[in-house]
This record gives C-alpha cells, structure tokens and sequence, in this order.
C-alpha cells in the first residue's frame, strides 16, 4: 500500500475544506456533478463560481458567474449564500410529435440565492442530468431590481486542457478544427460549440429555452487559458421577476452520445403551451420555384402520387423579396417570374386541398414585420398550412422576441412554420409545436456542402433541434451521393422534411425505386438510435416508427466500410431489409467547389438489395468518399 506524503495529506484536506464551503448536486446515475462556491478570487472577493464533473473527473473547472449592467455596478462579487433548496425530478412527458414518442426528464436539482454587499439578490439553479449539467439564472422581484439592463453576461466556461473545437462564426457557415488556445478573442463562435478533450470525452456548450432575451454565442476569456464566456448578441432588458435561458454543458464518451441526448434542450424548455395541436400536420414538402399555375398543379401530382404532403411556393409569389414595398398580401410576382406564364393562386390551394396536399407560403421578414397582424387572418382564409420564414434577424433581444411571438400568433391562426437562414433553435419546438423545423445550416440551396461539412453538421447542428437541410436531387452541383442524401433524411429530423429541392416533376418518371423509399419515409419517430460515428467521418442512425425502421450512415473524406449491427431490432423476430447504396464506391468522387461545375456522374446512381435479417444481422455499408447507405427494414408478418 502506497502512503501519501504529508503535502499531499494537506493538499487534500484543503481541497475538502474548500469543498465544504460550497453546495453540490449530483444527477441520478451519477456521471455528472455540479459544484457551487462563494470564494475569493483574484478579481473578486465574494464571487461566484460553478464547476462540473463527469465520470469522476473535473471537465470545467471553477468558473466565474456574474453579469455587468447599465447605470449600477456589476453583479459579480461581495456574494453570501443566503438559501439553499434541493429537489428531485423523475418523470416523463409526450410530444404531439418527436424524434421519441415519450421523453425522460430525470435530474437532481439545487437552487442557491445569493446576496451581494448591496443587499441585490440572484437565484442560481443547477441542474445535474445525467446527459449534462444546466445552469440558469433568475433575478427574482425585489427592491434594488424592479428593471435592469444587461450590458453582458459573464458566464465562464473554464475547461482542464487545449481541447480540440469544431468552429463557425456563422450559422450556415463551414466549420474549422481548431484548439481552443488558436481560437481568435475578437470573434464570436455559434452554439452549439463541441469539444473533444485529449481522453476522448466529448463536451458541447448550448443554450436553451431563448424566447425573449439576447442570443448567447461563444467568445474567449482573453485572462485565463483554455476558457469560454458566454458573448450576448447586444444587451438585454427584463423586468423582475425574471429567468434568464439555460446555460448547458453537455458531456458523453463519444460524438453520438450527445446527439443521442438532444432532448435535454427540451426538458430545460417550457411545456407546450397551444391548447390544441390536432391540427398541426408534419411532412414532406417539395419547392415550386417557376411559380406558374401549369408546374405547381404538376407538382400537386407528383406530390399525391409518391406519398408527400406539402407544396412550397418560394420567393417572388408577391413580389422581389427584399422590396420594401412589396405587398405580402397580394399575388404580384416581378416580370422575370410573370413571363414563365400564368400563376392563379387560389386555384392552386383549392387543387392541392382536391388532393390533400398543403400548401407553404415563401414570407421575407421585412414584409412579415410590416404586415403580420394583417397576414396571418388572411393566409388562414386562404386555407394555407405554414408559413416559411426568410431572412430572418436573429441575435438581439427585440428581434428574437419578435420572432418567438410570432410563431405563437402563427399558432392562433393554426399556421405552422419554418424558420429559414441563420436561426438556430433552443427547444421552441417544445414550447410552440407549429414552431415546424429552421434551416441554421448549409444545405444544398446554392452549391451545398462538402460530404465532411454535412457530416459535422449532423453531430453539431443536430444538436440544437429540427433541421431544414434542403435535399437536392436533380442537379449538377450535388456533392452528394444520391444514397447519401436518402441517408441524410433519416440522419437528419425535420418534421417538416424538404425533398427535391432543385427538381421539377417532369424530371421524374414516377418509377424511380427511390420514390418508394421516401413515400414511406416517416418524418417524426418513436425511438431514435445513434449507432457509431465520428465528427466530419461518417455517422448511423436509426429512428423506428411503429414497426418499420430506416438506417442512414453518411459517409465523407474517404471511401469506407462500415459495420451497422442491427440489434436494436427486437429479437427473435425477422423483417426484411431494402438497401440503397452506392454503387461504385472505390472510386474517388473529386468534390467540384465550381456552383455551376458538371457535378459528380457517379453521384447519381444507386444499388438496391434486398435482405432478410434478424438483430443478429450486422450490414456492411461500402461507401464512396462522398457518399451513403441507407436502409428500409420492415417486419416480416406470419
């Protein structure tokens, strides 16, 4: 037996003492513990700190809390603890819809109210789930605060080495690999920002439930190495009592360990607040950009006949987009649209409806903002289903209000929507369920991602909500495979699936195998399951709805095989298995960055098998460099 040295005895009997000075919460399974302290810093006498554990092992360390205001001092030092509750949560809740038919909501929780030296108070709650640990702050009513002004808020995330970052300054931007010591202190990085450590334990930063106040980004402490602060997009103002969004830190062994755990951002979220929800439809919509009455009747047809369900009418059905005096409210599209031939709008709503199919109205937010209050009766007379939303501002406190309180008055009209160009959600979609899916990503509108670029998306982006990745099929800029792309609309959740978003319905001859396949693709699911994968590789998933299954594995850099074991079937039973891969997936596809470039040939072509299995089965799926496997497995029945 090894005996400590007298320095160390003391070393930890000081580490204890400290300890006991603060407060902890540790979640249900243990993985994760946050730690809570009052302390003397170097900047600050009194200031308060949090810290979180994972497995045993600090991931943040001490990490200061605090927040600079207008016209009072800052809160940020001279703290007491003033109260401490703790409680225990372990229920579950039902979506309307999801990637899961039911949810678990499992944590220990602690509130902590502090008090500065002038008498100001702050209530800290801590959760500790075993997907994470989330911090939120509330100012409750009190005298010293009735309504304040937050210039910035000054939430350290302190980490224990030079992990390795995957970046962007832009929603719909192209990630990079950096360490956090190479990170600029002048830029701000999107949320979610993930991690790895150099053990393997991969962290992401995230916010949830944002409907009022000022969009958090990423920013570096310029005082202290290896350490993130949360960067407001401009200051906020709030009235007491007052909680501020969530500030979360996810933790797992492995990339899809987190993407498995999504949800977390809809458990810190508020409960569904639309009394009815039976109207709100998911499903697959196609874009009809010629905008004429002859092709959106022609792609009514396509649409009814391979089993899709919404027809979108993108930009110009009013008008040039970014004209301020454009009128949302009439059908008046610009010459360059006018001269493709006639566009009756009603009698397209009235075919679609003939043939339940919903219609989708394109809205920019210059004419949304202008107009809403006299839209939304309006396109609910109509007989319209949702509404997308294009351009939209994001970051500052007025505009995220403006846009969270519109998607609720969407609700009153019964419009669902879908939220286009650099919005990244936090859990809206639990709050207000006709909140349908948002882009927040490079899809393929223009000349699309790289395969690396769409598999980091998956397990970064994803990781925020529903996804509006746009899916191409018929054109000459497709860096994608065609199999890859059927996997993607299994990788990637969107209520609201986009399909085809560069096609006509001529381009289709209606016997196309892979039609069958996304007639039957579901867009909402019982269960979800992420298999294996590494960040800009490759990823699996499987989601199940009822008894049928689909596996998607994307695949990037370089060709590959990989293993899918099939054992989340249920065992004992058979089902029979369609694949779709690529069919020559030894050769190199040379990813074109030309916009207008010939393409990939080999990109568009498939290879379809057919498989009886078991969840004993374990499928090979040989993949090109830029390409996919996806996977149809339904039941056998007796």
């Amino acid at each position: 037996m090894k005996l400590l040295s007298i320095a160390s005895l003391l070393l930890l009997s000081a580490a204890f003492s400290e300890l006991a000075l603060g407060e902890s919460v540790i979640s249900p399974n243990g993985d994760i513990s946050i730690h809570f302290q009052v302390k003397d810093g170097a900047a600050a006498k009194g200031g308060i700190f949090w810290r979180v554990d994972y497995k045993g092992k600090i991931v943040m360390q001490d990490s200061s809390l605090g927040f600079t205001l207008k016209d009072a001092p800052s809160l940020d030092k001279n703290f007491s603890i003033k109260a401490v509750e703790r409680s225990d949560h372990d229920t579950s809740w039902k979506p309307p819809y999801g990637e899961c038919s039911e949810y678990l909501d499992k944590y220990s929780q602690m509130q902590v109210t502090v008090e500065d030296g002038k008498r100001r108070r702050l209530v800290l709650t801590f959760r500790a789930y075993d997907e994470g640990a989330a911090m939120q702050a509330t100012f409750p009513k009190q005298k010293a605060f009735e309504e304040l002004t937050i210039v910035s808020e000054d939430t350290q995330f302190r980490f224990t080495g030079d992990h390795q970052a995957w970046t962007t300054r832009k929603a719909q931007g192209k990630y990079e690999k950096k360490m956090l010591s190479r990170l600029n202190p002048k830029h701000e990085y999107e949320r979610p920002f993930v991690m790895k450590t150099s053990e393997g334990t991969h962290l992401a930063i995230l916010e949830a439930g944002l409907l009022d106040y000022a969009r958090m980004q990423i920013g570096v402490d310029k005082r202290t190495p290896h350490t993130l602060v949360t960067r407001l997009s401009g200051s906020a103002t709030i009235k007491t009592p007052y909680s501020l969004p969530w500030r979360v830190l996810m933790a797992a062994p492995a990339p899809g360990g987190l993407l498995q755990n999504n949800y977390l951002l809809l458990n810190l979220s508020p409960p569904n607040q639309l009394a009815d929800t039976a109207w709100i439809k998911p499903g697959k919509q196609c874009r009809e950009y010629t905008l004429t009455t002859k092709n959106s009747m022609a792609m009514i047809d396509f649409l009814a006949a391979n089993g899709l369900d919404y027809l979108e009418l993108d930009t110009g059905w009013y008008g040039t987009e970014r004209d301020e005096k454009a009128d949302a409210s009439t059908v008046t599209r610009p010459p360059y649209f006018a001269k493709n031939g006639p566009f009756d709008l009603p009698e397209i709503i009235r075919y679609a409806k003939s043939k339940n199919i919903g219609v989708v109205l394109y809205v920019n937010r210059i004419h949304m903002v202008k107009q809403r209050d006299e839209l939304l009766p309006l396109y609910r007379k109509w007989g319209i289903s949702g509404i997308k939303m294009g351009f939209v501002e994001v970051g500052p406190q007025e505009p995220t209000k403006w846009l969270h309180e519109t998607i609720r008055k969407c609700a009153e009209h019964q419009l669902f929507v879908d939220v286009h160009d650099e919005y990244r959600p936090t859990g809206i979609e639990r709050t207000y369920p006709n909140f349908m899916t948002s882009e927040g990503v490079k899809g393929n509108e223009g000349h699309g991602p790289t395969p690396q670029q769409d598999v980091e998306n998956t397990f970064i982006r994803c990781l925020c909500g529903p996804t509006d990745f746009t899916m191409a099929w018929h054109t000459k800029r497709l860096k994608l495979s065609w199999a890859h792309q059927m996997a993607a609309a299994v990788v990637y959740y969107s209520p609201l699936q986009t399909l085809f978003w560069s096609d006509r319905a001529e381009k289709f001859t209606g016997k196309e195998p892979y039609l069958k396949y996304f007639a039957a693709l579901p867009t909402v699911w019982d269960e979800k399951q992420v298999i294996q994968g590494e960040i800009g590789e490759f990823i699996t998933v499987a989601r199940r709805k009822g008894d049928d299954w689909f596996v998607g594995t994307m695949n990037a850099i370089k060709h590959r095989q990989a293993e899918i074991p099939l054992s989340f079937l249920t065992p004992g039973k058979k089902y029979t298995a369609t694949i779709y891969s690529d069919p020559t997936p030894e050769i190199e596809v040379v990813i074109d960055p030309n916009p207008k470039g010939k393409g990939n040939p080999e990109s568009k072509k498939l290879k379809i098998t057919t498989l009886e299995v078991t969840s004993k089965t374990v499928i090979s799926a040989n993949m090109a460099n830029n390409g996919g496997h996806a996977i149809h497995i339904v039941s056998v029945v007796k």
